[in-house]
């Protein structure tokens, strides 16, 4: 008893504090993409060719980004000559509507800060959640379970991952939701009480991902149910999945 009570002593307080500053981020880190539009030239397309899931957007006159299909892969910024594009080191990605995931050169998006009132007052103080791989890889579901060790702690902040849906108030979802697996979450969807809520986490559930397209799939959850919460990453940080989820029962702004 005393061993256990004197390792417990040396190990110290592991939780880690949120919200964390950008500098305590791991060095390899890749956050929000950056274009520099006075780096950036109109004639100039080799990141957009790089794009493997076509999240960059070319026009004549701008130049956009679709953090919904973002692989935050660094293929732009290893094709871009010029380093007029590049990733940040913010984590702070989540938002309320699909559109909002949309950003052109020399702006950012904006972090998800007005949400529906009712899911404040239901659930800002209790949220169970009841995660469903859709086909996923399991990346973003690796990310996902982080969340309930030690160094992050979600049940700090009232958030659970329950078994099953009947006792959940909203779905997460990863993978892009192959075909075989549409009729499960539509079961599962239909199984939680209401009023509920839905979060898609990771490029995949957003739009499908690198397999958005393919005859196999359903180019995420949004051509399936609504979405109230949009998570982007192939996959998440940790960091980016709890701020999505703080801000969407508004224990932060």
């Amino acid at each position: 008893m005393f061993r256990v009570l004197r390792e417990r002593i040396r190990q110290r307080y592991r939780t880690v504090r949120f919200p964390v500053p950008d500098s305590s981020l791991p060095e390899r880190f890749r956050g929000l993409p950056v274009i520099d539009s006075l780096r950036c030239t109109r004639e100039c397309v080799s990141c957009a060719n790089a794009c493997p899931s076509g999240a960059i957007l070319r026009s004549d006159r701008d130049i956009s980004i679709d953090l919904g299909k973002c692989l935050f892969c660094s293929s732009c910024s290893a094709a871009c000559g010029r380093s007029a594009i590049y990733h940040s080191r913010n984590y702070r990605l989540a938002a309320f509507s699909r559109e909002a995931l949309i950003f052109k050169a020399g702006t950012v998006p904006a972090a998800a800060s007005t949400l529906r009132k009712d899911i404040k007052r239901i659930f800002g103080r209790s949220l169970k959640l009841r995660q469903v791989s859709a086909g996923g890889c399991n990346a973003c579901e690796a990310d996902v379970n982080v969340l309930n060790t030690i160094a992050y702690d979600l049940g700090r902040f009232g958030i659970q991952f329950v078994a099953s849906p009947r006792h959940a108030d909203g779905l997460l979802v990863t993978g892009p939701v192959s075909v075989n697996m549409r009729s499960a979450l539509l079961d599962t969807y239909a199984a939680v009480p209401e009023p509920k809520i839905v979060i898609a986490c990771g490029a995949c559930a957003i739009s499908g991902g690198l397999y958005n397209g393919h005859p196999e799939t359903c180019g995420g959850i949004t051509s399936v149910f609504p979405v109230d919460l949009f998570i982007p990453g192939c996959p998440p940080h940790p960091f980016t999945i709890l701020d999505g989820l703080l801000r969407l029962i508004g224990r932060i702004k």
